[in-house]
């Protein structure tokens, strides 16, 4: 068992959680409306909450695939543990989604924590949060 994931589960920062794959659904619709919104922000020029948007329907896209598997994440971190160890190794997400996803956390955290965003950034994010939700739906339709 890879490091990262034995330390999340010792300190249940990812637990299993029974009631996760009722809940898939759920997080795919707050996914596709984190990305509505983001769109609105970003055509009112406001490119933080645009960037904060598009990272929380990444967000969720990810958790709906950790539900799927029957855990629940505690720290955006332990999303990104599970993503790596139950979806990517599996092949179910490629290393660039992955990539992405990070890529995506970090924007959200400079936007959010040090007013560090911008109309490119936004756009660039958004444009890869609706990839993600699209390739999720095609994992779900499978």
């Amino acid at each position: 068992m890879n490091v990262d994931l034995k330390e999340c589960l010792e300190k249940r920062k990812l637990v299993r959680f029974p009631l996760a794959k009722k809940l898939v659904e759920r997080e795919i619709n707050q996914a596709k409306s984190d990305l509505a919104d983001s769109k609105d922000s970003l055509e009112v020029k406001k490119y933080k909450w645009a960037t904060i948007q598009a990272y929380y329907s990444m967000f969720h896209t990810a958790r709906s695939l950790i539900y799927r598997k029957g855990y629940r994440e505690k720290t955006h971190y332990a999303l990104v543990v599970a993503l790596k160890n139950f979806c990517l190794e599996k092949g179910e997400i490629s290393q660039e989604t992955l990539n992405n996803f990070q890529t995506a956390k970090n924007l959200r955290e400079d936007a959010d924590y040090h007013a560090k965003y911008s109309r490119q950034g936004a756009e660039s994010l958004i444009q890869t949060a609706e990839n993600f939700l699209n390739s999720v739906k095609e994992i779900k339709e499978k």
